[in-house]
C-alpha cells in the first residue's frame, strides 16, 4: 500500500533517532510513547483470536530504536500495524499539537457545506456526527462491517453515483482499505479521515483525494495511558485530548 510505504519513508529518519519509551496494546486502543516525549494513539485491530497469541515473535519494543516498531507498518497482521500507526503518531505528537481543533466537528461540518441536501457516505459508525445528521435530516449511507451496517457492494455504488462527502475512519488504514475505498469516489466528492488513528501527516495523502485529516492529540498523558490500560475507548480519550483538523488540498 503506498499510504503505508508513505509513512514508513516520512518517519524512517526519525525513528532512527528515538527509542521507543512505552508500549501498550490496550482492548480498544494501542498507546506509543517515545523517549522524546512524543505520545500517540491509534485503534487496536484484533484479527479473529484463535488462541492467547496475538503476535508470532516475541519482540520487545520498549528501549530500542522506534524504527524496530516502525517497519511493522508495513506488516500483513493488522495488530503491528495498530502499534506502528501508533508510534507514527508519536512521531508526530509536536507538529500535531500546533494544528487547530474542531472540538464538534463545526470546522469539519462549515469546510464541507453539509446541508439537508447534502448527501453523506460515512465508512465506520461516528456517533456524535450520525446524531447531528438524523437530528438535521441529512441523507447518510454508513458501512461498518463490525456492526453489520451496509453491504460493501451497494456503498461503492452510493460512492461511484450518490455520495457528496465520504467521511472515512482511519481504522481502514489498519485493514488497508483506505486506498480501495478512495478509488471508488467521484471526484467531486470530499472527503475527511476521521478518527484517534489518523496520522495528522499531509505529505502522507498526497496521492489520494482527502481534503482533511480530523484526528486526535493525546494532551494528559498519564489519563490516556491509564483509559487505554482500562480499556476505555474514544468518548473517554477525548476528555484527555485535543480533537484537530489539517485541511489538505488534494
Amino acid at each position: 500500500m503506498i499510504l503505508n510505504d508513505n509513512l514508513y519513508n516520512l518517519f524512517s529518519n526519525q525513528a532512527e533517532k528515538v527509542k521507543v519509551a512505552f508500549l501498550g496494546l490496550g482492548l480498544g486502543y494501542t498507546v506509543v510513547v517515545t523517549s522524546d516525549g512524543g505520545i500517540g494513539i491509534a485503534y487496536t485491530y484484533f484479527e479473529d483470536k484463535k488462541s492467547c497469541m496475538l503476535l508470532n515473535e516475541a519482540i520487545d519494543y520498549e528501549n530500542r530504536p522506534a524504527s524496530v516498531l516502525l517497519k511493522k507498518i508495513k506488516s500483513e497482521r493488522t495488530i503491528e500495524r495498530s502499534m506502528a500507526l501508533a508510534l507514527v503518531n508519536a512521531l508526530n505528537y509536536e507538529d500535531a499539537l500546533k494544528l487547530p481543533q474542531d472540538k464538534n466537528n463545526t470546522v469539519l461540518l462549515e469546510e464541507f457545506n453539509i446541508q439537508p441536501d447534502t448527501n453523506v457516505a460515512m465508512v465506520g459508525y461516528f456517533g456524535p456526527l450520525v446524531d447531528r445528521f438524523k437530528e438535521k435530516d441529512i441523507p447518510l449511507e454508513i458501512l461498518d462491517t463490525s456492526r453489520g451496517l451496509g453491504n460493501r457492494e451497494g456503498f461503492y455504488k452510493k460512492l461511484a453515483s450518490w455520495a457528496d462527502v465520504l467521511l472515512l475512519t482511519s481504522t481502514s488504514i489498519l485493514n488497508n482499505t483506505s486506498e480501495e475505498i478512495l478509488a471508488k469516489t467521484l471526484e467531486n466528492v470530499k472527503t475527511a479521515m476521521l478518527g484517534p488513528s489518523t496520522p495528522m501527516v499531509a505529505k502522507a495523502f498526497e496521492h489520494l483525494p482527502v481534503h482533511m485529516l480530523a484526528g486526535t492529540v493525546p494532551i494528559e498523558k498519564d489519563n490516556i495511558l491509564k483509559a487505554i490500560r482500562h480499556g476505555m475507548g474514544t468518548p473517554v480519550l477525548h476528555k484527555f485530548s485535543r480533537k484537530s483538523y489539517l485541511t489538505l488540498n488534494p
